[in-house]
């Protein structure tokens, strides 16, 4: 059965302004439309690893008692819970680490490879899309 909102828990939790730690979440899957469209926002295409941020507010729909999902919410993340929220988009939304499509050729059975590139330019959102310290 396809499951479309998947609930987690970040490692640290996003401080609110009243000093409230928010951290259990839920994240639905992405649509095409949100791999697509944050690609023509300003602040992506000054800068391509914004592209997480804006994917992220798209799809993360409850942060604990945090009304609205925005990318500065994003932003306002911890690192660690960060990478924990990259990890989980890539894995709900089957993107093979590997590069693999997981499709097969209707006609030879063979394994049609299309990399980390999605829809819209997207692929897995790399740890490294984030920089290093």
């Amino acid at each position: 059965m396809l499951q479309i909102e998947h609930e987690f828990t970040l490692p640290v939790g996003l401080l609110g302004e009243d000093g409230t730690l928010h951290r259990d979440g839920t994240m639905r899957l992405a649509t095409a439309a949100d791999e697509i469209l944050p690609l023509a926002d300003v602040r992506v295409q000054r800068n391509p690893a914004y592209l997480s941020v804006v994917l992220l507010s798209r799809v993360v729909t409850r942060l604990g008692g945090v009304e609205t999902i925005t990318p500065k919410t994003i932003e306002g993340l911890f690192a660690a819970d960060l990478a924990h929220l990259q990890a989980l988009y890539n894995e709900v939304n089957a993107v093979d680490e590997a590069g693999g499509s997981g499709a097969a050729c209707a006609h030879c059975g063979e394994e049609v490879r299309t990399g980390q590139e999605r829809l819209g330019g997207s692929g897995a959102i790399p740890p490294s899309a984030f920089g290093t310290r």
